[in-house]
């Protein structure tokens, strides 16, 4: 069977394609993820992959979430035949670029009221930004090939083979090993109605954390100390997913023809964005840098 996508209105604003059809291509040679059969000027053919999406329920499943933490730590060690890739962290040219796009007052008086309700001014937001970016370089995640966008409906799980897969992979680009993990954590909550009271606990991430540092780190034996580390890196990094997608969704309140209330999402995301910010301030750990 193969898979037709067809992109969204305007997408190309928040998405560089043809780096999209690369990394889908690197991927797939290293066995990761389906391959592209063709390509056009608004989309592209591709290998359907049978399984099914997540759930609030299955990213949870104990046969599952293991799966997840090895595919995502096998992808952060991927190893690329060009040396001279640049592995710089993309999260600050992007998150600055979507911040430059995203609309500053809309035309329509009744969505300009709801913004102007629930929406940061933009010069708290360039504030944010700032400090997000002064405060996270210094945390020291290494900088791995990242997916940045491992939502519940980008993990395919098949049941027959006991494997997931990752697609969807518009945001794929190097980033922060915590960022990545941080923002699949948020995304525990679910998309259209995010409940962010399924934020996994302490003990589950660490858990979860131990199964990714097997891979990763090429070991059956893992210090508490190193599961310790990465989940203080993980839960410094995570205020910054919330502010990302809420500044996207922005965008999408202005440009997406999909029936959805992106303006109000943005606003449920920046109130995580806030909360979180404060629970960061009172954290305290031998990691601090």
């Amino acid at each position: 069977m193969v898979l037709i996508r067809i992109y969204g209105n305007n997408s190309d604003l928040l998405i560089d394609r043809k780096s999209e059809i690369n990394n889908i291509r690197i991927l797939n040679k290293a066995g990761y993820t389906h391959c592209i059969y063709a390509t056009f000027n608004n989309g592209f053919a591709y290998e359907f992959l049978e399984g099914e999406t997540l759930t609030t329920e299955t990213v949870r499943d104990p046969k599952i979430y293991p799966l997840i933490a090895k595919r995502m730590a096998e992808m952060h060690d991927l190893k690329f035949e060009n040396k001279s890739v640049l592995k710089e962290a993309f999260i600050w040219e992007k998150l600055k670029k979507f911040m430059q796009i995203m609309p500053k007052r809309f035309s329509d008086s009744l969505k300009q009221a709801k913004f102007e309700m629930l929406i940061p001014s933009y010069a708290i937001l360039e504030k944010e930004y700032q400090m997000l970016k002064s405060t996270l370089s210094k945390v020291n995640s290494p900088v791995v090939f990242a997916h940045n966008d491992l939502l519940l409906g980008n993990v395919l799980y098949n049941s027959k083979q006991e494997s997931v897969v990752f697609i969807d992979y518009e945001y794929t680009a190097f980033n922060y090993q915590a960022f990545d993990i941080a923002n699949h954590f948020t995304e525990f909550a679910g998309f259209d109605e995010p409940d962010y009271s399924l934020y996994p606990s302490e003990s589950f991430q660490k858990m979860w954390l131990k199964e990714y540092l097997q891979v990763y780190n090429m070991t059956t034996t893992v210090p508490e100390n190193d599961i310790d580390k990465l989940y203080w890196q993980v839960t410094k990094f995570t205020p910054l997913p919330h502010f990302l997608w809420a500044i996207w969704a922005l965008i999408q309140s202005e440009h997406s023809h999909i029936d959805f209330d992106f303006l109000t999402y943005a606003s449920i995301r920046f109130n995580e964005y806030f909360k979180w910010k404060e629970e960061i301030s009172k954290l305290k750990s031998n990691y601090d840098e």
